[in-house]
């Protein structure tokens, strides 16, 4: 389970990325991934840092950071952040 309302929210700010976005949503809709193994099946440069997983979004200009919780096929909309934004590192307090 995936919020698009969650996720798209957070792309507002970047619109350029909405395509992008739309083609990851449907595909972790239709995944059943158990592991970060399975993730990088569809998505190879995705990262796992504790619970939160990162994917490049847009080639890399943008990513979309994500709470899984495989057990559950949970996924929870963290932030959505430029290269540059993530490079601060910001997104740590979510760990």
């Amino acid at each position: 389970m995936i919020s698009k309302r969650e996720l798209f929210a957070k792309a507002k700010r970047f619109p350029n990325a909405r395509t992008a976005l739309q083609v990851w949503l449907e595909t972790a809709k239709a995944a059943r991934w158990g592991s970060i193994e399975d993730i990088r099946r569809t998505f190879p440069a995705t990262d796992i840092v504790g619970e939160l997983a990162i994917f490049n979004v847009k080639g890399g200009h943008y990513r979309l950071i994500v709470r899984m919780e495989f057990q559950s096929q949970r996924i929870y909309v963290t932030e959505l952040l430029t290269h540059a934004q993530y490079d601060r590192k910001g997104w740590m307090k979510w760990l």
